[in-house]
């Protein structure tokens, strides 16, 4: 029997992800032709900029930094993030007057999809500071940035800032397009072949549905990495954030991914060719 491909994999602290990929790393899902070296729990931005290096063969990615890395990476159809309600937040202190083009704007990292949302939004818009997602409420606050863009607990308890929503960048995209907000997904190095690439994509739906079954087995390895420790926080997070397109895409999940990819296309962010491969084509 040949031997198992070691595969290395990275995914963010934030509860969507602890909760999805608990199951999997914990040795309650069975494994055939691959296995998994430990995991690499980094901020999203971070796993963006490793993407472009094709640093990991399996990785949470942002759609903003899929339609940059489609030539090494294939979008699996389990673990990802998308929905209606669940965008990103454009915001700011209540006495802030100057009109948004003019804004100083804090954006949680430069390949994130709140990145390029705001940039479909305001693409007038230029004046941007990239930093963690988890600092820009704190700059926002303080007044080094007019405002910011948040993402991840931050929609939870901006207001514990003293902080207003101008925009909810996901409201606005999906009465512009009708279709469900897109914000991240799992993604795999394409040359790790079709098997690989199909046992990866099941065995992370099926330790998502393990946690839904063990909800309360996965809790302390949730909190262990979170960002909010509030046990309410973390189950608003989660209920956000991992849904049924969350164990498959669907139709509808993959329409607006590539309407993402298309108008970013457009708006002269992504070069070559944005349609969305199926899985493991090109390896």
């Amino acid at each position: 029997m040949p031997p198992r491909l070691t595969l290395t994999i990275g995914y963010s602290p934030c509860p969507n992800d602890t909760f999805i990929f608990y199951a999997l790393m914990h040795g309650k899902i069975p494994l055939r032709h691959i296995h998994f070296a430990p995991p690499l729990l980094e901020d999203v931005e971070t796993l963006n900029t490793w993407a472009m290096h094709t640093t990991l063969d399996v990785t949470k990615l942002s759609f903003h930094a899929l339609g940059h890395v489609q030539d090494s990476y294939t979008m699996l159809n389990a673990g990802a993030a998308l929905g209606r309600g669940c965008g990103p937040l454009l915001i700011t202190r209540p006495e802030q007057k100057a009109a948004p083009s003019s804004w100083k704007i804090a954006i949680p990292g430069q390949y994130t999809t709140a990145a390029l949302l705001l940039q479909l939004f305001l693409p007038e818009h230029s004046e941007t500071i990239i930093m963690p997602f988890d600092a820009v409420m704190d700059a926002v606050k303080e007044g080094r940035a007019d405002a910011g863009v948040i993402i991840h607990e931050s929609r939870f308890t901006f207001q514990n800032y003293g902080l207003v929503c101008v925009q909810d960048l996901g409201e606005w995209w999906e009465k512009e397009t009708g279709l469900l907000i897109p914000l991240g997904c799992i993604a795999a190095r394409k040359n790790l072949g079709q098997q690989a690439i199909k046992e990866t994509e099941e065995v992370i739906a099926s330790s998502l549905g393990w946690a839904c079954a063990h909800p309360e087995a996965c809790a302390a390895y949730i909190k262990q990495h979170a960002q909010e420790l509030d046990d309410q926080v973390i189950s608003n997070h989660i209920k956000l954030y991992v849904n049924n397109f969350s164990v498959d895409l669907t139709d509808a999940g993959r329409a607006a991914v590539q309407e993402l990819l298309r108008r970013g296309k457009n708006a002269g962010i992504f070069n070559g060719d944005t349609g969305l491969r199926a899985p493991g084509i090109g390896s």
